[in-house]
C-alpha cells in the first residue's frame, strides 16, 4: 500500500521513527499532483522547487529531533484566493494580474509555514470564490475524484478534490457561504469553518470579510484539529480576530459525547433534501445515539433566508465589479457578471435592512445554543452535480441547491463542519453538517471524531485513493 492515504498524524509518527522522509513524501506527492491534475484540474500552481527546499529543511529537523511541530514536513495545498508569498493571487479570474507576486503570506499561511508545513501548490477556485462549484473562464472545470463527470464543489473545490484524491493530507480553504463544507461533503472528506474571528486573516478588503473564515479540509478530524490549532495563533494584521486562547484542539478529541444534547433538522430554512440524503441522515442520527448523544428532531430554525439576503449578497458582487476596469468585464464569468451588475443597483436602505436582519439572526441562533450543545443537518440537499452544471440556473439554483444549509452560519459566524456519512446509489459522497455555539469548535470536533471512529467512510476513502 502507498502512503498517500496516510494522515498528517501518521506522517509525523513515521518521520519521527525514520520510516519515512519528508523529502521522499514530498517528491511522491508532487508526482501524484502532476499526474492526477490532468484528470482533476485541482491546481493552478504546483510549486516543486519551493516544496523540495522546505522538505529538505524539515528532514534535517526531524533527523536532529527538533521538529517545529506536528505538521513539520506535512504537504499542504493552499486555495488560490489567499496571499502566498512569491505567488500571484489570481482568485480564478482573468481580470487579476498573474505577474503581480505577493510580498507576504496571509496569517494562516504564515503560521503553517512557521510550523514547518510543506506548501506545495495553489488550488483552483471559481472566480472570486463566488459559487459552490469550481469552474472559471480562466481555468475550466475542477472535477470530483469519486466520479470525474461531477463537480468537486466550491469554492474550495481544488482543495477538496486534491485532499480526497490523496494529493496531500491537508488543504487550506476559505468559507464565506459554505466554501469549505460544500467540497468536503461532495468529496467525502472532513472540513470545518471555524467561528468568525477564530483564525486571523488579512487582507480583509472583501465585502464578504465578516462572512468568511479560513478553515482546513482533511481526511481525518484529528488532522483538521491540529491545523486549526496552528492557524488560530494571533496575528496583529486582523483586528476582527478574537483573542487567541492557545487551544490545542487535538487534546480533547477523545472526550465522550454521552449526554450531549444535539438538535437535528433535515429541513433547515424550508429546504428539502433528497430521500437518499434524508435516509443517510437517519442512519447518522442512530449512530450518534448509540454513542450516547441525546438527539431531538426539530422543525426549521428560521424561515427562508433568500428574500432577506439575496440583495445583500448581490451588493457585495457589485462592489467587486466596481473595482474592475470596465474593459475587463467581458473576461468575467457570465454568471458572476450578471449578479454583480444587478448588485450595482442595490440601495443602501436594502443593504442595511439585511445587515439588521443578520444581527437578529445571529442572536437567535446563539440563543438556540442555550438549549442544545450542537445542531446537525445535511451539509447539502443533494449529491455533487455534473462538473459542467450551469450555476444559479433553473437546473442548479444557488440558494436552493448549493447553500441552504451552509450560508446561515456564515451570516451568524457560528462554527460548522461537514463529515462524510455515506454514499448515494451512484457512489457519490454525502455529508452531515455539525454546528456549534460560537467558539465551541472543541465540541464539534469531539462529536465528529467520535462519529468518525465508528464509521466506515475513512476506509472507503482509502480505497478510492489506492485506486487513483
Amino acid at each position: 500500500m502507498s502512503h498517500f492515504h496516510l494522515s498528517a498524524t501518521d506522517l509525523a509518527m513515521q518521520y519521527q521513527s525514520g520510516d519515512l522522509s519528508p523529502v521522499d513524501v514530498t517528491e511522491q506527492i508532487l508526482d501524484r499532483a502532476v499526474r492526477l491534475n490532468e484528470k482533476l484540474n485541482a491546481f493552478r500552481v504546483i510549486d516543486a522547487d519551493t516544496a523540495r527546499l522546505q522538505a529538505k529543511k524539515s528532514e534535517k529537523r526531524w533527523q536532529e529531533k527538533i521538529p517545529l511541530g506536528p505538521l513539520d514536513g506535512v504537504p499542504i495545498s493552499i486555495k488560490d484566493i489567499v496571499h502566498v508569498k512569491g505567488h500571484a493571487c489570481v482568485s480564478g479570474s482573468k481580470t487579476n494580474d498573474a505577474a503581480r507576486l505577493m510580498e507576504n503570506d496571509c496569517p494562516s499561511v504564515a503560521r503553517l509555514r512557521e510550523a514547518g508545513a510543506v506548501l506545495f501548490g495553489l488550488t483552483h477556485t471559481p472566480e472570486f470564490g463566488w459559487k459552490g462549484i469550481t469552474d472559471s473562464p480562466a481555468f475550466g472545470y475542477t472535477r470530483n475524484p469519486w466520479n470525474s463527470d461531477h463537480s468537486s464543489g466550491g469554492s474550495s473545490g481544488g482543495a477538496g478534490s486534491a485532499t480526497a484524491a490523496g494529493i496531500g493530507p491537508l488543504a487550506l480553504g476559505t468559507d464565506a457561504g459554505g466554501s469549505v463544507r460544500i467540497p468536503a461533503s461532495y468529496c467525502g472528506i472532513f472540513g470545518i469553518k471555524p467561528t468568525f474571528g477564530r483564525v486571523p486573516h488579512a487582507p480583509n478588503e472583501s465585502p464578504y470579510a465578516t462572512l468568511a473564515s479560513v478553515g482546513p479540509l482533511s481526511r481525518t478530524v484529528k488532522d483538521a484539529a491540529a491545523m486549526l490549532s496552528i492557524m488560530s495563533k494571533r496575528d496583529s494584521r486582523d483586528w476582527y480576530a478574537a483573542a487567541n486562547p492557545g487551544i490545542d484542539f487535538t487534546k480533547s478529541l477523545n472526550k465522550s459525547i454521552k449526554g450531549l444534547k444535539i438538535a437535528y433538522s433535515s429541513g433547515l430554512g424550508g429546504t428539502n433534501p433528497t430521500p437518499e440524503i434524508k435516509g443517510q441522515m437517519g442512519e447518522a442520527v442512530r449512530r450518534l445515539e448509540t454513542l450516547g448523544a441525546q438527539i431531538t428532531e426539530i422543525d426549521g430554525l428560521f424561515s427562508p433566508l433568500r428574500p432577506i439576503f439575496e440583495d445583500y449578497w448581490k451588493a457585495g458582487f457589485g462592489y467587486i465589479l466596481r473595482q474592475i476596469p470596465r474593459e475587463k468585464w467581458e473576461l468575467l464569468d457570465p454568471g458572476f457578471l450578471k449578479l454583480a451588475e444587478e448588485g450595482l443597483s442595490v440601495t443602501i436602505e436594502t443593504y442595511y435592512d439585511a445587515a439588521s436582519a443578520r444581527v437578529k439572526l445571529g442572536a437567535h441562533i446563539e440563543q438556540f445554543f442555550d438549549q442544545y450543545d450542537l445542531l446537525i443537518t445535511p451539509t447539502m440537499p443533494s449529491t455533487a452535480p455534473r462538473a459542467d452544471t450551469l450555476y444559479h440556473s433553473a437546473d442548479f439554483d444557488r440558494w436552493d441547491d448549493a447553500t441552504p444549509y451552509t450560508v446561515p452560519f456564515n451570516l451568524t459566524g457560528h462554527p460548522a463542519a461537514s463529515i462524510p456519512i455515506g454514499r448515494s446509489k451512484a457512489g457519490l459522497p454525502i455529508g452531515m453538517q455539525i454546528v456549534g455555539a460560537r467558539f465551541q469548535e472543541q465540541t464539534i470536533l469531539q462529536a465528529a471524531h467520535a462519529y468518525e471512529a465508528v464509521s466506515d467512510q475513512p476506509a472507503l476513502l482509502n480505497t478510492l485513493i489506492e485506486g487513483l
